[in-house]
């Protein structure tokens, strides 16, 4: 676990938004976030609602990393499907739903994934913050076949049904 200042150099504002169903986590979260050094930007929920909607949270979140307001995302739900759908609605945002260290490096190196997708009920404390301290120590490979992908990805959001 990276120590308290030892925040990533190119990664300085983290948002972080959660329902209900991941708000204990997200106070974990946030604090040891600012503990290693980051600005944590809170998009809520800021009290436990169980009547809460996670895209009232992450809507916000993924408006601000597509706007360029914070360099990435945390969003959270109770199994981090919702928060990874409404995430991923936002042009510009690339989010995932990861419950891995492999997916969570991977994603940034080749997909450039911009928003990580927690479980607040699915997985604990410990690994959640090993799943972002990876997320934001990695870094886009900027190979020409992730390149094209990412090119590819980008295109699909501008095409019409």
């Amino acid at each position: 676990m990276c120590a308290a200042g030892a925040a990533s150099d190119a990664i300085r504002r983290v948002g972080i938004a959660a329902d209900h169903g991941g708000f204990v986590l997200k106070g974990e979260v946030a604090q040891w976030l600012r503990d290693s050094g980051y600005e944590v930007i809170d998009f809520g929920a800021y009290h436990l609602n169980p009547a809460d909607d996670y895209p009232d949270f992450v809507g916000p979140l993924s408006r601000a990393i597509a706007a360029g307001q914070i360099e990435r995302g945390v969003a959270l739900c109770g199994s981090g499907v919702g928060a990874s759908i409404a995430a991923n609605k936002v042009r510009g945002v690339r989010a995932g739903l990861i419950h891995d260290v492999f997916s969570a490096r991977q994603g940034v190196e080749d997909d450039d994934m911009n928003v990580v997708c927690l479980g607040g009920k699915v997985i604990g404390t410990a690994l959640a913050l090993e799943l972002i301290e990876t997320f934001l120590s990695s870094h886009f490979s900027g190979a020409p076949r992730h390149r094209r992908r990412l090119a590819e990805v980008q295109a699909l959001e501008h095409q019409e049904i």
